[in-house]
């Protein structure tokens, strides 16, 4: 290995915060790089870095498109991370690199039918070389997954547990969280043959029932509204709950997003509604993403005003407890700050030995927790 951790995608705008962040926090006497094809930009990168006292990366030449330069390049670092999306368009040669390699990988993709594929196609060629293979390390799906975990763990264990998560958020999506989705709202019909070979050939738990449950009406407490959010994030948090026996013998998780005002309800509704049908046709989809540029974001005046409340009410052994994972911006900060600590996360510290595609529930859980509270999210008890 020449490098403890590689970022690739570094001149985008979320890797540009993620190198950033990078920049600042990695460990004393550790190595780092970032990747891509414009070196002449990612000199740029590294300078800004080094002006800004931090610790200058190494630049790697390395091109998706290129299968040699993906596997040169998952071979010469013990972690890679990217930013390179849409994923379902740019993602694969990093996994495939990685998953061959035997190199950890960690991403932000909320893309739940690139993950699938990408289970289908290398889960096994990485449990056989030992890579961890980690989607959704970003605002989707770490709140939510550690969230649930965290919420877990102050349950008593062995006892059927459910969990209802509650998502409240000021800010702006990003522009690659955009173009992603309406990637995903043009091909559910091939997203969901996907997720059904998935679900055959990975089955289920044998003695444990875990499953998904909620559905659009008031909050918590008769307080506010409420609809299912259907993210990937219940997908990942379930996928925790299968692997893991602490969530108890029976588990079900309801994930919503909460709203002050039914007229709220209404419009995020209709608002969906048209993304979902002009997703549907190539001129209207290529009209809707010429409304957002995936490379750029809100400055940081916008993001320091931007924050997140994920609410979680667990059940379980006749005990319920309130517990709640917040943040600043997280469609941008939050998200850089969440994927570099699960790059050191799986560079540095003592982790379960498991390997093939997994979850951060999964392959990092608690050290990852600790990590991120340390670096300004919270995770309490209220």
């Amino acid at each position: 290995m020449d490098v403890d951790v590689t970022l690739l995608g570094a001149t985008g705008f979320t890797g540009g915060l993620t190198a950033d962040y990078l920049g600042q926090h990695i460990p004393e006497g550790k190595t780092w790089a970032i990747a891509g094809r414009n070196e002449i930009k990612l000199a740029r990168v590294a300078a800004r870095i080094s002006a800004e006292g931090g610790v200058p990366p190494s630049v790697i030449r390395a091109d998706v498109e290129d299968r040699a330069s993906m596997a040169s390049l998952a071979t010469s670092t013990k972690v890679l991370i990217t930013t390179v999306g849409p994923y379902l368009l740019h993602g694969e040669p990093a996994v495939k690199a990685c998953a061959e390699a035997g190199t950890h990988y960690v991403d932000l993709t909320g893309e739940p039918e690139f993950v699938d594929r990408m289970w289908l196609k290398y889960h096994e060629t990485a449990e056989r070389t030992g890579a961890k293979i980690v989607h959704a390390c970003g605002f989707d799906s770490i709140p939510y997954d550690l969230g649930v975990l965290y919420t877990v763990e102050q349950l008593s264990e062995g006892v059927p547990i459910s969990v209802s998560g509650y998502i409240r958020a000021g800010g702006t999506a990003s522009g690659g969280t955009y173009h992603s989705a309406i990637g995903a709202f043009a091909r559910l019909r091939e997203a969901g043959k996907t997720a059904a070979e998935r679900r055959n050939a990975e089955g289920r738990p044998v003695g444990r029932k875990i499953r998904g449950v909620g559905k659009p009406g008031r909050g918590a407490g008769g307080k506010g509204w409420v609809l299912p959010f259907p993210t990937i994030d219940p997908q990942i948090v379930l996928r925790s709950a299968r692997a893991l026996d602490r969530y108890g013998p029976e588990f079900s998780y309801a994930h919503f997003a909460q709203f002050k005002h039914l007229s709220m309800v209404a419009a995020t509704v209709v608002g969906a509604g048209v993304l979902l049908a002009g997703s549907q046709l190539a001129p209207t989809r290529k009209l809707l993403l010429k409304l957002r540029d995936p490379g750029a974001g809100p400055s940081e005046d916008k993001r320091a005003q931007s924050w997140f409340k994920l609410r979680l009410i667990g059940e379980g052994g006749g005990k319920t407890v309130t517990t709640q994972v917040s943040g600043g911006d997280p469609g941008y900060t939050e998200t850089a700050k969440m994927l570099s600590e699960s790059g050191m996360c799986l560079a540095f510290d003592d982790l379960p030995a498991v390997s093939g595609q997994t979850t951060t529930a999964v392959a990092m859980g608690d050290v990852l927790i600790r990590r991120l509270q340390a670096a300004g999210i919270k995770f309490e008890v209220r």
